[in-house]
């Protein structure tokens, strides 16, 4: 009893410490960017920088409407068992980026009608490496076990330093060494809990390091060695069989979204809010100013500033990747949102989706592709912008075909009378490799 009295004491104590009104950090990308900030003057400075050379564009390139490939690697960084999370779970996570990235999300249906004239799709798809650093065939998965229990130092992290966190990206700390970070998306998952008395205390969901370019690292330090994304075990892909709570007995529904809204981060989007009150701003001109974040909750009577997008004060998006929202109710991107990443990686990230050795195809050979009706009940049509021969492929929310079709021609009529009501993915592949993926709600 007295063990479980201190563990529920230093729950409430620490969310005080980290100016927080939950019992868990959920994103920790402003608080290593202080850290890097106290190592590396000019850190937050660079990466504004970035972020305006980005925001700035105004006309992008005819390149802009091709699905960018970015190649990942993922880093299991375990020291129990449990935390060495199964292949199924790891690609279940990359399932999830691609629908979230791509506006294929179930949920996507959720999204308040006030903000659907905003809503935006990436055309970015995350794939796992196929090649490793040095050429050789990869499944994009390292695995490495340590004897660090937890790579989170909590009296460091409370005093704003990350150093420790740091390790699990270094292999002569415990952890492993980035691959090329010009190449490949580096994601590092481990325990970043804290173990009191034998019992387990969350204390971070994850961090990322948005791009900065900075010449000036510090002496001793591998340039971009820190660049990358770190997921706590738990919250990683949508079926972990670890369970996780937020504290004080309190269910977070994991969704993969952690994920999703660090990777984000990576691409250059800040929180929503713009980590302060209603004078400070995300930068991005379609999603509403707000005064602080969702605590974790879905709560959609909340507009905390006044603005005008439209000619409409719109309420706080709740809905948006980059809130801290439940993972429930979080469901979209805007549009210039989107442009946004898309113009980091055109920028400051070039050498992921260009001609990258990481990847057998770095390039993906995109139909152009329409459905109507959607929603629908009966039948739809499909219509492509090249003559095809090739198959249409339904896959349900679980990953699993559902109805197949060849098709041969520009335009094809899909009979759906035998799928229950529900989401689908419809896969249109051509005979030259050439595909596009749709979104069918069937009624």
């Amino acid at each position: 009893m007295k063990n479980k009295l201190l563990y529920l004491g230093l729950l409430a104590f620490v969310p005080s410490l980290f100016g927080q009104q939950t019992q868990v950090e959920k994103c920790a990308t402003v608080n290593y960017m202080n850290y890097r900030e106290s190592i590396q003057p000019g850190y937050i400075q660079a990466t504004k920088d970035a972020f305006n050379q980005s925001n700035s564009k105004t006309n992008y390139s005819a390149k802009s409407d091709e699905t960018y490939v970015i190649p990942v690697v993922v880093h299991v960084v375990y020291n129990t068992p449990n935390q060495n999370l199964p292949d199924s779970v790891i690609l279940d996570q990359i399932r999830v980026l691609n629908e979230d990235y791509n506006r294929m999300n179930a949920d996507s249906v959720n999204l308040r009608s006030e903000f659907l004239p905003y809503a935006g799709k990436a055309n970015i798809q995350f794939k796992l490496a196929e090649f490793d650093p040095q050429g050789n065939p990869t499944n994009g998965i390292t695995r490495t076990q340590t004897s660090t229990t937890s790579f989170m130092d909590m009296m460091g992290m409370l005093s704003g330093d990350m150093s420790s966190m740091e390790k699990v990206k270094s292999t002569a700390n415990g952890g492993i060494d980035p691959w090329n970070q010009s190449r490949y998306l580096n994601i590092w998952v481990c325990n970043m809990a804290v173990n009191l008395m034998g019992m387990e205390m969350p204390m971070l969901l994850g961090y990322a390091t948005p791009p900065a370019n900075l010449p000036n690292w510090p002496a001793g330090s591998t340039a971009n060695m820190s660049d990358g994304v770190v997921i706590q075990y738990q919250v990683f892909g949508s079926n972990n069989p670890n369970p996780f709570d937020m504290g004080l007995g309190t269910p977070y529904n994991v969704k993969g979204r952690t994920a999703t809204h660090e990777v984000g981060h990576y691409l250059g989007l800040r929180h929503v809010w713009g980590d302060g009150d209603c004078s400070q701003d995300d930068g991005i001109a379609d999603t509403p100013n707000a005064s602080d974040q969702s605590q974790q909750d879905c709560d959609n009577t909340k507009n905390t500033c006044t603005d005008n997008i439209g000619g409409v004060d719109l309420p706080d998006m709740i809905e948006n990747f980059m809130d801290y929202s439940a993972e429930d109710c979080q469901n979209t991107f805007t549009a210039q949102q989107v442009d946004l990443m898309r113009s980091v990686l055109e920028d400051h990230r070039f050498d992921l989706i260009n001609n990258n050795p990481a990847l057998s195809i770095t390039k993906v050979d995109m139909l152009n592709a329409s459905m109507y009706p959607n929603p629908a009940n009966g039948s739809v049509t499909i219509t492509t912008d090249k003559h095809i021969s090739g198959t249409i492929v339904v896959i349900d929310l679980n990953g699993k075909e559902v109805l197949s079709q060849n098709v041969n021609g520009v335009e094809s009529t899909l009979n759906i009378t035998s799928l229950s009501n529900g989401v689908y993915q419809v896969v249109i592949v051509g005979a030259n490799g050439a595909s596009n993926t749709l979104k069918l709600v069937k009624l």
